[in-house]
């Protein structure tokens, strides 16, 4: 049985924490912002959806409303990113700061290679790679000023063995570009303080790739994995965790797999 969190074991306790992609009932982002709250942090949700950011921030702060925060925020947009964060900084009072980034709003699409449109392209590569870069540079005056942050950026199985999971070989080719940039996140920005690390989700039980398998058949399709199950979107958070607190404090760009070990690189 999981020990109950304590404010003494709590891992963010003070910490003002940005999650993108953050409003889908069963998702990552919102599992996340779940478990960051139980560590003691306040939580902005952002998601191209304003209403299901609102109503994920109302759910995950429970009785609390200051606790979490939902804003509407398209992160292909770098004008939406940049007003999101000032939003952040005014909502967090006399701290201003922002101490943790999660990069978590994706999008997926199949197509085989063929059958990959300009459009097609254009659009998986702004939300996926486009929109972390944006975002990322937002936070960084803040980071900067404080001279400490932690940024988590979500890639994919897929980046690492060209598919496998869902999406196409644009899908694949943005989610590794996000390892790319996260590695080069922690090269330049180590000197300020700011750690950059990614992780690597496997077949997780969300919606995302609204493929319209049920979650039995998901747990079905992963019989030959060392550990026979898809995962679930609070173990990703759970890694998002570890990387955001000082757990992780000299680990700065790392790939953390978290796939049941259905790829071991």
């Amino acid at each position: 049985m999981q020990a109950p969190v304590t404010p003494s074991s709590r891992l963010l306790q003070g910490c003002t924490a940005v999650i993108s992609g953050a409003g889908r009932p069963r998702g990552i982002g919102k599992a996340t912002a779940r478990l960051f709250i139980e560590h003691g942090a306040r939580v902005v949700l952002l998601d191209l959806d304003g209403e299901g950011a609102q109503a994920a921030a109302r759910d995950v702060a429970g009785s609390d409303e200051g606790l979490a925060l939902g804003l509407a925020c398209d992160v292909r947009q770098r004008g939406d990113c940049e007003a999101a964060i000032a939003q952040v900084l005014a909502w967090a009072p006399g701290e201003g700061r922002i101490d943790v980034l999660v990069n978590n709003a994706g999008l997926t699409q199949k197509r085989g290679l063929a059958d990959i449109a300009d459009d097609d392209y254009a659009l998986i590569t702004d939300v996926v790679l486009r929109g972390t870069l944006q975002l990322s540079q937002a936070v960084l005056p803040a980071m900067r000023a404080q001279r400490k942050g932690s940024i988590v950026c979500i890639s994919s199985m897929s980046a690492q063995q060209g598919g496998g999971i869902f999406g196409g070989a644009h899908y694949c080719a943005a989610k590794a570009g996000v390892l790319g940039l996260t590695r080069a996140m922690a090269r330049e920005l180590g000197p300020d303080g700011i750690r950059a690390n990614a992780i690597a989700p496997g077949l997780i039980l969300t919606d995302f790739s609204r493929s319209g398998r049920t979650d039995e058949e998901k747990h079905a399709s992963t019989s030959g994995w060392p550990l026979r199950r898809a995962g679930h979107a609070s173990e990703i958070a759970g890694a998002c965790l570890f990387l955001a607190s000082e757990l992780s404090s000299y680990v700065t760009g790392a790939t953390i797999d978290v796939n049941g070990g259905a790829h071991m690189g």
